[in-house]
């Protein structure tokens, strides 16, 4: 009797084991096709992806070309504006402060023309007192004498 069950369960167990070979095998195959298929797409995408990098890489090529121009033009108009600047900006300097010059001298001759208040100098540190402050002041003080010489 111990002999028959034995050979049962022995039985049970090969049927179990057969069982998930054949899915197992099931499984590998799918996973074979399924790697067949991802190569055969593959292939064509990096194909692809290397044609892009290539292109990608002619045009960096040509944008490095175009920046090194751009800074070869870029130093060229900074030394043309210091040629000009040092060439024409002194002569003009000295033009437009004798026009101003003989404006000024043009204006101070002239009766009509009421001259104009004199600029005031902001010093760093110090309150310089305004014009106005200084009219307050006075008609402040007028109205006080007036008033002490009154009493």
């Amino acid at each position: 009797m111990a002999g028959i069950l034995v050979a049962v369960f022995w039985a049970i167990l090969v049927s179990f084991l057969a069982v998930a070979l054949a899915r197992l095998a099931q499984t590998l195959k799918a996973t074979t096709k399924l790697v067949a298929d991802v190569t055969d797409q593959a292939v064509p995408l990096l194909a692809e992806a290397s044609t892009a990098v290539r292109s990608a890489q002619s045009q960096i090529d040509r944008v490095d070309a175009i920046a090194s121009d751009v800074q070869e033009v870029t130093s060229n108009a900074s030394a043309l504006s210091t040629t000009v600047a040092s060439t024409f900006g002194g002569p003009l300097v000295k033009v437009a402060a004798f026009g101003y010059g003989v404006r000024r001298a043009i204006a101070g001759r002239r009766e009509n023309v009421p001259a104009k208040a004199p600029r005031r100098t902001v010093i760093v540190g110090r309150t310089v007192p305004s014009p106005r402050r200084e009219k307050r002041n006075d008609r402040g003080n007028s109205r006080g004498n007036n008033r002490d010489k009154g009493n």
